[in-house]
């Protein structure tokens, strides 16, 4: 759930203000919800009211149970009182239920009473509860007994609501606005500025993650938001990013467990943003492969005419592998690429900086040598992944509208190659890539113990669950079980990822046995030159967009491509309709050349030569006149920029 720290929710809004989408939102991270009807059928004459009701229904998940408590209002007080701790319920709408409680059949009644019976079983409720309601107070007062009697009722349950939830929203045209966000007296304050991290702040983080029993109390990383340099020789020492707020979070609860039914993006969009693609007016072939990224963003924003990615995230997670994996790379250096990167320095930070991205580095638990032990403990799994999880509610709380995830640390590849042997059947050497020295030599050595490592680790594991969390103890590690958490965290609050090296792919194929609808919402747009890669990329159907075989480390490489990506999404965007297809031709048609008045033109074939010249065998070049600005002529130096016109 979006709305951590709370239990229960009262979303109020208006008529058609998107209140019901809102609240569904809200549970859509929950393995199993509840649905509480109160709305009663009404009249089967009344077919609006039917096509309503459908409505409400279609957006369901199979997943969801539905519960009808129309035949008596005091029933939904005893569903709220029965509900279990592991619950979710949401309950849509108190307005049908005020209905049902004005209804004669059930009078007379103590209207006051029963909704004072409905607050204090939302007070002692075990459950997580959302209610969803109609704020009609803001309405004319109506001019019968009966609506007055409605309005009334239904205002009293809102306030009595209202003060027994944890929070309450009002959802305006779409658009939430908080109307109780303060937190529970058990929570920490939300501190009013954050300073950047440092080695001993971060510490806190990892060693939560390896407790048992997650903390509450965890923060999340800062959030760097990193600005180019006013000029390319900027003083050194100046950092690009500058550290901004990060939300505390709280654990939710939340059980990550195979078979989630997450959301999936529309379907139906992509193809029809492909299919407008070749009605626009665009020379030549079109987009090419690129098409590929329109139909992405546009099955991910559920539209056909989707717009560039406007605010972006790179999720840089920092984790070391030891034992064998980490052959061939040297001691320290992922710590001094992270370290870099929160002050601002380094190539990543730089072209997140170029493309106004913001930064988070994350730390997360280092991971045991997988040749002779688990890289992690079953618990330190359940964390990490929640962790994840949280990260990505984060980010879509910020408006964030794409995720760039990318992992710098010792032994990951040799980790991402363990994964995908053990979910794809993969032999280790067909996955690890060369390693090579920062001399840029290729150490074979190094390559063969990595190789060794990967070996020894499946076969310590050949009589082992091949369930997902099994892999991400057994094998993944810290940093691939938090990369997890991330994609199954994105999924639910409906953001795309931008996949970028082997991390996230060894991620992408453990959500597979959790969601898998999690991929449909990854975009992968280099390959990078690594093997692991390639293999989990096919696996999940993924083709990557572009063959730069760059490696500049993971999320850099997506981060160069990102400009190309938004280029061809603004490009969809803002071109019209081709001429011919628009029904009208703005071209005009090019009529006969008149003949010329001017004496001193004559066709060549037609003209006696000038017997007063002399014959010359060298033809004359007039002088050009000078080009100057003139009432019908505009001079070079006035002509408009080529570029875009805002449309």
């Amino acid at each position: 759930m979006s709305v951590d720290g709370w239990n229960t929710v009262l979303v109020l809004g208006g008529i058609r203000s998107g209140k019901s989408e809102f609240a569904e939102s809200l549970v859509t991270d929950a393995p199993v919800v509840r649905y509480v009807a109160t709305a009663p059928e009404g009249d089967p004459e009344d077919t609006e009211w039917a096509t309503r009701l459908a409505a409400h229904r279609a957006r369901r998940p199979g997943s969801w149970t539905t519960e009808e408590t129309t035949e008596d209002p005091r029933r939904l007080a005893d569903v709220l009182e029965s509900a279990e701790p592991n619950e979710m319920l949401l309950v849509d709408d108190l307005g049908g239920w005020v209905t049902v409680l004005l209804d004669p059949d059930h009078q007379p009644a103590d209207d006051v009473a029963t909704i004072a019976e409905l607050a204090e079983a939302i007070r002692g409720c075990a459950a997580r509860v959302v209610l969803v309601s109609p704020e009609v107070g803001l309405s004319l007062v109506p001019t019968t007994p009966l609506g007055r009697a409605f309005t009334d009722a239904l205002g009293a349950a809102n306030r009595a609501v209202a003060d027994a939830c944890d929070a309450v929203v009002l959802v305006v045209a779409g658009q939430p606005v908080w109307l109780k966000p303060a937190a529970t007296a058990t929570e920490p304050s939300v501190p009013a500025t954050v300073t950047a991290p440092t080695a001993a702040a971060t510490a806190p983080i990892v060693a939560s993650l390896a407790d048992a029993e997650p903390t509450p109390e965890v923060q999340l990383p800062d959030v760097l938001t990193p600005t180019p340099p006013a000029a390319p020789t900027a003083e050194p020492g100046n950092p690009w990013a500058a550290p901004t707020m990060a939300l505390p979070m709280v654990s939710t609860g939340l059980v990550i467990q195979p078979g989630m039914e997450l959301p999936m993006p529309d379907e139906y969009a992509g193809p029809q943003a492909v299919d407008r693609l070749t009605t626009l007016d665009v020379p030549g072939a079109g987009l090419g492969v690129l098409d590929r990224v329109v139909g992405f963003a546009a099955t991910t924003q559920g539209t056909s005419t989707p717009a560039p990615w406007g605010s972006v995230r790179v999720l840089l997670l920092h984790g070391d592998h030891a034992g064998g994996a980490a052959a061939g790379t040297v001691a320290g250096e992922s710590a001094r690429r992270a370290a870099q990167a929160r002050a601002g320095q380094g190539a990543l930070a730089r072209l997140a900086a170029e493309s106004g991205a913001s930064l988070q580095v994350v730390d997360t638990p280092a991971s045991a040598p997988i040749e002779d032990q688990p890289a992690l403990a079953p618990e330190q799994v359940e964390s990490a992944l929640r962790y994840g999880w949280r990260l990505a509610e984060q980010a879509a709380d910020a408006g964030v509208q794409l995720l760039v995830l990318g992992a710098c640390g010792a032994g990951t590849e040799a980790a991402a190659a363990a994964v995908l042997a053990a979910t794809a059947g993969a032999e280790p050497p067909a996955v690890l890539g060369r390693v090579i020295t920062d001399s840029g030599e290729i150490d074979d050595a190094a390559w063969m113990i990595r190789c060794a490592a990967v070996r020894d680790a499946l076969h310590r594991t050949r009589r082992s669950s091949r369930g997902a969390k099994d892999i991400l103890a057994e094998l993944g590690g810290g940093d691939v079980a938090v990369a997890t958490g991330v994609l199954l965290g994105a999924t639910a609050r409906r953001v795309p990822v931008l996949l970028d090296g082997p991390v996230g792919l060894a991620a992408g194929m453990v959500s597979r046995d959790l969601a898998g609808q999690a991929r449909h919402w990854c975009l992968l747009a280099d390959h990078g030159g690594h093997p692991a890669v390639r293999l989990a990329a096919d696996v999940l159907g993924l083709t990557p967009l572009l063959d730069l075989r760059m490696d500049l480390g993971e999320g850099a490489n997506a981060l160069v491509a990102l400009p190309l990506l938004r280029s061809v999404l603004a490009l969809s965007a803002a071109l019209p309709v081709h001429p011919s297809l628009a029904g009208t031709d703005d071209t005009e048609p090019v009529a006969d050349e008149p003949e010329s008045t001017d004496p001193s033109y004559a066709d060549p074939d037609l003209t006696e030569p000038d017997s007063t010249e002399p014959d010359s065998t060298e033809p004359d070049f007039a002088e050009p006149e000078p080009a100057g600005p003139g009432p019908a002529s505009t001079g070079a130096d006035e002509q408009p920029a080529s570029g875009w016109r805002a449309g």
